[in-house]
């Protein structure tokens, strides 16, 4: 039995949803009998029509303008809430996402379940599946509040799969108090400067670990690997918390999960924390001089050995073919 209606909270960059938003929207159509989204941002027009084409309906529409994204969301939201009552609210784990549950939940006076992997809908009854203790233990919440229940869902938990519908319709929303938060204003941004693909949407990501040994090796093992095979680079939290690389290159379960074609772990042992961020990828390389590390338990190709030998030997042989 599906809930009558599902809310996504959507996101775009330069005009074009994020992959999270319409991965939500492809469950939404899943378990909701009516899918809608609320979009906070000045390009709704330019959104609509993906989102349209992934299962909403209709999109309301706020323009935060120089204010803070998850102030006016969460303000919006609520009045919406109040007209319409949906059922369940989507969100992705994302920034911005979290930003906005976090001050709709205070707002509507309702609990949240956050790191989500999956959704169920049983009757009336909505389940959220997280992983917890680094991944070992998977478990089932079920939401005993009042609708609507709040729930931020974790990138790559679902396949984006369009309906084939036209452009949703697009309904301005005004006339809500977002409260002093809202006069906090965004004074400048910064865009991080990347080659290739997003590390979250790219078809072949190169992970390096400890394994690699200090962190002016990572250029020439990990992102001259990544960038022969047109892919992007990752790593382990043993790297980004000893500095070595900034957390944006996170995998796992406390940074971005990815789910490209093929997967390459360089130097990474597996711990389960990380193993959680990637198992879903279609192939899984590794490369580790420990035979007996857990990577290689779920590794579709195991190599046992030194990343500084194999690893040039590899670089070199695609330049070769180049």
């Amino acid at each position: 039995m599906a809930l009558s209606k599902v809310w996504v909270y959507a996101e775009a960059e330069g005009g074009t949803p994020l992959s999270a938003t319409l991965e939500l929207l492809t469950k939404a159509r899943e378990i909701g009998d009516t899918v809608e989204a609320v979009f906070v941002g000045a390009d709704a027009d330019a959104v609509a029509a993906k989102l349209g084409e992934y299962g909403a309906a209709k999109v309301y529409a706020a323009d935060p303008g120089q204010t803070l994204t998850g102030v006016v969301a969460a303000a919006a939201i609520a009045k919406l809430v109040e007209e319409h009552q949906p059922d369940l609210i989507l969100f992705a784990q994302s920034y911005d996402g979290r930003d906005a549950i976090a001050r709709l939940s205070v707002k509507l006076d309702r609990p949240v379940l956050t790191n989500g992997m999956s959704v169920g809908v049983e009757g009336d009854n909505v389940t959220v599946g997280t992983a917890i203790f680094g991944g070992n233990l998977l478990v089932d919440t079920t939401f005993r509040s009042e609708k609507p229940y709040l729930a931020a869902i974790r990138p790559k938990s679902f396949a984006a799969e369009p309906g084939g519908a036209g452009a949703a319709e697009v309904v301005k929303v005004e006339g809500f108090d977002a409260g002093r938060a809202a006069e906090a204003t965004v004074r400048d941004r910064h865009v991080e400067e990347r080659e290739g693909p997003k590390l979250e949407d790219a078809t072949v990501v190169v992970s390096g670990g400890r394994g690699i040994g200090a962190p002016e090796n990572y250029e020439p093992l990990v992102e001259e690997l990544a960038k022969l095979l047109k892919g992007a680079s990752g790593a382990s939290r043993a790297i980004v918390d000893a500095g070595w690389v900034p957390y944006a290159k996170q995998v796992g379960q406390t940074g971005k999960t990815v789910k490209p074609r093929v997967y390459i772990a360089l130097g990474i042992s597996g711990a389960t924390q990380h193993m959680v961020g990637m198992k879903g990828s279609d192939n899984i390389i590794a490369v580790n001089k420990d035979g007996e590390a857990p990577i290689f338990s779920i590794a579709d190709l195991g190599i046992v050995g030194d990343v500084h030998k194999v690893v040039p030997k590899i670089i070199e042989a695609l330049k070769a073919r180049s």
